[in-house]
């Protein structure tokens, strides 16, 4: 079906609610597939235990902000509907009635699947009814000298108000008959300093062999220790989740480092979400806690198995390399590889870098390079989510001491990494480098850092941009793109964004850089319809976008336009996607996929076919309204045409030929695994890149070269 462009269609016919997935569902759609990562034998058995955790990650986090912020609205009588047409109450209720029963897939599947896997590769996760005799004599020394310590049992009674339960804990309810008191009620908290998995000792001839058990099991077990006197009578295990989305008065924060110090310790006293409780509780202990904590029977999760799976990430650590993935050696690409001058290297030509594939260390010599270089006069960097025992940090600190000027911007709103951002800003302060904390009112997500260097024909301007953060951790299992660049235009954009964020900036038009919230929006819908008329002049719109989340409804409602006038689009989406592909008339030349596999997929590529002169942008924006009109992002172009051709050929071609990572959404808003044409070999886009560098032609596996890639029919 193809419209005449002249004749636009109005926004109005895409108001209609059918045309969208709801957000919050497509999330829960993609954890699921995170949990059929965990189900899949492919994966080495310690990586499947991995996915399962993540998995438990993802949903607190998703509870703690998102149906926090459902639960808000629905107090705050909000009555706007979502696009596609639900109001909060709904929604809420929806989101909890397909979580319930694929939380419950998710215990039983670990409890009848992963414990037996586990167990013949002689690791074992016992309950404490298992254990032996010695086992008991091992824990109870275990729990008198490590766990009684630091254990507080609270009373609860007339006198003793009811304890606060602080988020993400673990409890145990702790029901106690007296004959002269009657029925008495502690809490226990279980302490979350000490290891959920507690090693048991183990006869075995096996060396390899090592057991667990459970810490509140333990702690269930010597219960009489804690309350002596009394028959302890039973214990109850619980874990509460609670809103922990800081809400920020920027406009009226005087330091926004003290408002937001303020808003970590309120996150701890947020309203709970959530409780999750096991079957075995009783009816009474249960309307007690319900009651205490002020919330209703909707927000409980009952759960028949162990609480809190996040901690399932302690077996990552033991030493069993044959249950995970064979590690690689990230490469250093061949233009850093010559013991040259980095900064010459970047002066022959723009170097493009693929994390995890190319090595971090790269990034972390560009500062060090530009930290020791005598000619070097200043450094500026964007740090977003640092991590702890910060590589590149380290750097900066270096050049402080070597007389730069730093000057750096610490986004003190990166969520759950406030605390992190704020030691470094301070430690940043202290030694004298120019600390800004963004602009009031937008999160600051780009990733950009500038070295100004004297050069005998004056100053040049040495820039690295990335679709991901600074932080050397995550760059070993987040795939990112970064791009080092001397071009003068790119130089003096990013000269004007740190003027932006630094000082006082009413900056409008950049040259090359695509700047949110300035003029993100606008170019990407511009050039989305500059493909709408290619398609109609020469018949070959095409637009390959790969992100994180595709949820802006203007953004949606240009794509459904463009695939209405022919353009051929391919949407790579890891995350949530609100746009309904599939739909005759309005979406059917529109093939969404995403990838859920070894590494996290972070990149943002925004492919244009623009007849033959293609362009490529990349970035850290999503095409979401927070990105798009709330924070500060920028899109960078690829300007060199053989970059180019290496994106398009060598990161886009692989991901849409994937036939091992890959699934497909469909209409409905189901997914579907993607599979090989019958008599076609499977095809894992992250094993090829792991083998292939960017640039030069990699060791092929079987002697051939790009072209080997599979097809996309």
């Amino acid at each position: 079906m193809h419209h005449n462009l002249t004749a636009t269609p109005s926004a109005k016919e895409f108001d209609r609610p059918d045309l969208y997935i709801n957000r919050e569902l497509s999330w829960v759609e993609f954890n699921r597939r995170v949990f059929g990562e965990a189900q899949d034998s492919r994966h080495p058995l310690l990586e499947r235990v991995k996915f399962l955790s993540i998995f438990d990650s993802n949903l607190d986090e998703f509870i703690m902000i998102r149906l926090a912020g459902l639960k808000d609205q629905l107090a705050a009588h909000v009555i706007s509907l979502s696009p596609d047409g639900l109001t909060a109450e709904e929604q809420l209720a929806t989101v909890r009635e397909l979580l319930a029963p694929l939380i419950q897939e998710v215990h039983y599947y670990w409890l009848n699947d992963l414990i037996p896997l586990l167990a013949e590769k002689h690791i074992h996760i016992l309950n404490y009814e298992q254990l032996n005799e010695a086992q008991r004599g091992a824990m109870l020394s275990y729990f008198e000298r490590e766990i009684f310590p630091v254990l507080t049992p609270l009373a609860v009674d007339p006198g003793h108000p009811f304890p606060h339960i602080s988020n993400r804990s673990l409890n145990l309810a702790v029901a106690i008959t007296d004959p002269s008191l009657g029925k008495l009620f502690a809490r226990v908290k279980v302490p979350p300093t000490l290891p959920r998995l507690v090693p048991v000792p183990v006869l075995s001839e096996n060396a390899q062999t090592v057991a667990f058990v459970w810490i509140e099991q333990i702690i269930a077990a010597h219960l009489s220790m804690l309350f002596p006197g009394f028959d302890v009578w039973e214990s109850y295990s619980f874990r509460v989740l609670r809103d922990a989305d800081i809400e920020l008065q920027e406009d009226e924060a005087s330091d926004l480092l003290e408002s937001i110090e303020q808003g970590i310790r309120e996150r701890r006293f947020g309203s709970v979400v959530d409780l999750a409780v096991n079957p075995s509780m009783p009816p009474h202990i249960r309307s007690l806690l319900i009651d205490e904590l002020e919330i209703t029977e909707n927000d409980l999760t009952v759960i028949d198995g162990h609480l809190g799976l996040t901690d399932l990430l302690e077996l990552y650590r033991l030493e069993r390399p044959d249950l995970k993935d064979p590690p690689f050696t990230p490469r250093q690409p061949a233009a850093l590889r010559k013991e040259q001058n980095l900064f010459t290297a970047i002066r022959e030509h723009d170097i493009l870098m693929h994390h995890p594939y190319d090595s971090f260390n790269s990034v972390v010599d560009f500062i060090r390079a530009a930290a020791h270089d005598p000619q070097v006069l200043a450094i500026k960097q964007t740090l977003y989510r640092v991590g702890t025992n910060s590589p590149v940090v380290d750097m900066l600190l270096e050049a402080v001491e070597n007389g730069k000027q730093v000057a750096v911007l610490v986004e003190l709103k990166a969520r759950f990494d406030e605390e992190n951002n704020i030691e470094w800003a301070r430690e940043l302060e202290r030694v004298g480098v120019h600390v800004v904390y963004g602009l009031v009112g937008l999160k600051t997500h780009a990733k950009a850092a500038m070295v100004v260097r004297k050069e005998e024909d004056g100053l040049r301007c040495y820039v690295h941009l990335g679709t991901g953060n600074y932080n050397a951790t995550t760059a070993r299992i987040y795939e990112d793109l970064c791009l080092f660049t001397c071009r003068p235009d790119i130089g003096a954009d990013v000269t004007d964004l740190f003027n932006l964020l630094t000082g006082y900036s009413r900056q409008h038009s950049y040259r090359k850089l695509l700047v949110a919230p300035i003029g993100l929006r606008r170019c990407i819908s511009e050039r989305i319809e500059r493909e709408m008329r290619s398609q109609q002049e020469h018949g070959n719109g095409r637009l390959i976008f790969k992100m994180n989340a595709l949820v802006d409804p203007e953004i949606i409602h240009l794509l459904y336009r463009a695939s209405q006038a022919g353009v051929s689009i391919d949407l790579i989406v890891r995350g949530m996607c609100c746009l309904r592909p599939g739909i005759p008339g309005v979406s059917d030349n529109i093939r969404v996929t995403g990838q859920v596999g070894r590494f996290l997929e972070h990149s943002r590529i925004f492919y244009f076919g623009n007849n033959g002169n293609e362009e490529i942008y990349l970035g850290s924006a999503d095409m979401m309204q927070r990105n798009l009109d709330n924070r500060v992002e920028a899109l960078f172009p690829i300007e060199d045409p053989v970059l180019r051709e290496v994106i398009r050929d060598r990161v886009l071609q692989p991901y849409l030929a994937d036939t091992v990572n890959t699934h497909e959404l469909l209409s409905d808003g189901t997914y579907v695994r993607v599979r090989p044409a019958p008599g076609e070999p499977l095809f894992d886009c992250q094993a090829w890149f792991i083998t292939h560098p960017l640039i030069e032609p990699g060791p092929d596996v079987d002697g051939l070269g790009i072209s080997a890639l599979p097809s996309r029919s």
